[in-house]
């Protein structure tokens, strides 16, 4: 009897070959697994995780091993496994994201619509803006529960960001980045869904120059993966409407919570008023809310003296005045993630080609401007 090429197999019997294969050879990673049995890396992934449920094969670090217990199965003796063909399974996607408590919330929301939707489980961990921390989440939901993807806003700074890169680029799993964009060196496979920060600054600027301002300056903070691009937005958009920079406000601060904070809010509030400058936009909330009580403590009028206009509209509205604020577009950002991840796994080619998708935010006027 010939033995059928590998594309040809049935499920059954290309799960049956897979445990053959580990039995005789020990722990091998699905890629290698991939190119024998002639199927995507996602077709193994699935099929392992299916012959780990039945105890058949132990789950691995971007592979898979045999158990004692996996007698390579002979015709009479199939793994006892549902056919994907007639139950397929559930595909399971795992996030992880630097906060759970501030910005990430309601992307997390629109995560979940989405996955509703695609019939997708989606498994949350939430990290600390630490590269090594997030690491470990990830390795953690692709080692021990076994996803079938990724969503994540990882920190690529500094060494331990490197390594996540490095780890990113050598996943088995496809991931989509959430509010980050790929840097040069990723592989093919790893799209992004973002806000257009830079868009979203320059809506900024438009408006209060429309309402007047010539001296707009730009305050962000230091520990912000948003603030490069925020800053980018506000310096492009005043080049385009002859704005000047020279001299006006352009600060990148600790943020509130910060010992150093009063003193850095009170040198900012002095360069605006030394340099003429009339509006501030500011990155992120809680900052600006502090500005503006500051204002009030040294008899600076907000509107009046000095508009300011917030960047993230967490809690904007319960300031003092009610702020005006740019609203990223944070619930599109997780669905159109999950439909993105959702597609990846539907259409496993490797000459898919990467998508990146850039949506823009909102600007929501209020008092403060």
């Amino acid at each position: 009897m010939t033995t059928p090429e590998p594309s040809a197999l049935l499920p059954s019997e290309r799960r049956a070959r897979l445990v053959a294969l580990l039995r005789r050879r020990g722990t091998v990673r699905v890629h290698d697994l991939a190119g024998e049995l002639d199927v995507s890396a996602i077709t193994v992934r699935r099929d392992i995780t299916l012959l780990a449920d039945q105890g058949l094969v132990h789950r691995v670090r971007g592979g898979a091993t045999a158990t004692a217990s996996s007698d390579a199965p002979g015709p009479d003796r199939v793994p006892r496994v549902v056919d994907p063909a007639t139950a397929p399974a559930q595909p399971t996607v795992g996030m992880v994201v630097p906060s759970l408590d501030y910005y990430w919330p309601d992307v997390i929301k629109g995560v979940r619509e989405a996955a509703a939707g695609a019939d997708v489980r989606v498994v949350l961990r939430g990290a600390t803006y630490e590269a090594a921390d997030e690491l470990r989440q990830l390795a953690r939901l692709v080692d021990a529960v076994g996803v079938d993807g990724l969503l994540v806003a990882p920190t690529t700074t500094g060494d331990e960001g490197e390594a996540l890169v490095r780890w990113l680029r050598s996943a088995d799993v496809p991931v989509v980045m959430v509010e980050r964009t790929p840097a040069e060196g990723y592989r093919e496979a790893v799209e992004s869904v973002v806000s257009d920060h830079p868009r979203g600054a320059a809506m900024a600027v438009r408006h209060l120059a429309e309402r007047g301002h010539r001296r707009i300056g730009v305050s962000t903070t230091v520990t912000s993966p948003t603030a490069p691009h925020v800053r980018r937005g506000w310096l492009e958009a005043c080049a385009r409407l002859g704005l000047p920079v020279e001299g006006t406000p352009d600060v990148c601060t600790v943020d509130r919570r910060d010992t150093a904070w009063p003193a850095a809010l009170d040198d900012l509030l002095d360069a605006c008023l030394a340099s003429g400058t009339t509006a501030l936009l500011v990155h992120s909330d809680p900052e600006a809310i502090s500005l503006v009580e500051r204002c009030q403590e040294r008899g600076i009028r907000v509107p009046e003296d000095l508009a300011v206009v917030t960047y993230d509209d967490e809690v904007a509205e319960l300031s003092d005045p009610p702020l005006t604020a740019i609203r990223p577009p944070k619930a599109a950002v997780g669905r159109a993630a999950v439909e993105l991840l959702a597609a990846r796994l539907r259409d496993p080619d490797p000459d898919r080609p990467a998508h990146r998708v850039v949506i823009e935010p909102r600007l929501i006027v209020r008092s403060s401007s």
